[in-house]
Parts: structure tokens; C-alpha cells; sequence
């Protein structure tokens, strides 16, 4: 008789631990919404612009809030970890992902791409994540952090080389000349 008690103790603990998951996830997605109301929406193919990359495969780890690489962003599927595909165009960054939303990052909103050992869902060797630091909205005052494990390391150059084009350089301060002297 003992045995079936304690059965029914461990899976009523199993339950409320999943259900306790399942409502944190909810609401982590709630607080999202509110941080990225909307992203923007992914261009046809024919807007896109020139091409300056090949399609690159790699694995959408997540999106977390710009500075902190554990506070997932869940709202439109950006918390999804999936299998995409990475090209960067002259419009932006398109990630096309298998079993979730793509994503787009456009040019104008991109802020910073670099490199990190780990983001919210997946930790790797040294640098093995390339993040895009970019802005989903004028709302978005704190940015998004998106990290990309691409399958080949030999294409994180690449996409690195890429997708830095495309960061607009500051505008100059008033009255300042744009160019270098040279001493």
C-alpha cells in the first residue's frame, strides 16, 4: 500500500513542477509582448536587395534582451530554438527557420554583430555563437540579442564579415569633417 502512495506523490509533484513551467513560460511570453509588440514583417525575395552572403545553415539558439544573454525573449516565437537558414541581403539579415517564425533583422535597426560562448538555451566553446545586437521596433528601447550557431565554423567569418556591412556608420557630429587627417 505504501508503494502506490508514494507513486502517486512523485506524479503529483511531476505534474505541478510541468505546470509550473508551463505557466512561467506564459508569462515570461506576456512580458515580451509588451518589450517587442511586433517585429518586423520579412520581405518578398524581390526587396531583399543584392545578396552579401550565401545561404549559411546553422541552428536560431534565441533572442534575449540586448545585454543580458539569459533573459529570453518567448513573444513571437523568438524563444523557439529551430534549425535556419542565414543570408544577409542589402535590406537586412533574413533567418528562415524550420518549425518557427522567421525572423528578420533589417539593416537600419542592426546595432552591433560579434561573437559570445553562450546565450539563453545553448552554451558552446569559445565564440561559437554569432550575436545580432539590433532593434525590433521604435519602441524597442533596449534592443534584442540573437545568437546564431552556425554548423560550420568556417562560416562564422563569413556571416561576421556580412553582416557588419550593413551597420551604418554614426552620423558625424555638426560642423565636424567626416574624414581622417592624416599627420
Amino acid at each position: 500500500m505504501r508503494t502506490p502512495i508514494s507513486i502517486g506523490i512523485v506524479l503529483a509533484l511531476g505534474l505541478l513542477a510541468v505546470w509550473g513551467m508551463w505557466r512561467g513560460w506564459l508569462r515570461r511570453a506576456e512580458r515580451s509582448v509588451a518589450w517587442v509588440p511586433e517585429l518586423p514583417a520579412v520581405p518578398a525575395d524581390g526587396s531583399l536587395g543584392a545578396a552579401r552572403s550565401e545561404p549559411l545553415t546553422a541552428t536560431y539558439v534565441s533572442s534575449t534582451r540586448s545585454g543580458d544573454y539569459l533573459d529570453r525573449v518567448v513573444a513571437h516565437d523568438l524563444g523557439v530554438r529551430s534549425a535556419a537558414v542565414v543570408q544577409v541581403f542589402d535590406a537586412g539579415v533574413r533567418i528562415t527557420r524550420i518549425g518557427a517564425s522567421d525572423v528578420f533583422v533589417p539593416a537600419a535597426s542592426l546595432r552591433a554583430v560579434g561573437t559570445t560562448s553562450g546565450i539563453a538555451g545553448k552554451f558552446v566553446g569559445r565564440d561559437g555563437i554569432v550575436v545580432l545586437t539590433w532593434f525590433a521596433g521604435p519602441t524597442d528601447g533596449r534592443g534584442l540579442d540573437t545568437g546564431l550557431h552556425l554548423r560550420h565554423s568556417a562560416d562564422r567569418p563569413r556571416l561576421l564579415a556580412a553582416a557588419t556591412t550593413l551597420i551604418a556608420e554614426p552620423p558625424s557630429p555638426a560642423g565636424r569633417a567626416t574624414t581622417k587627417e592624416q599627420s
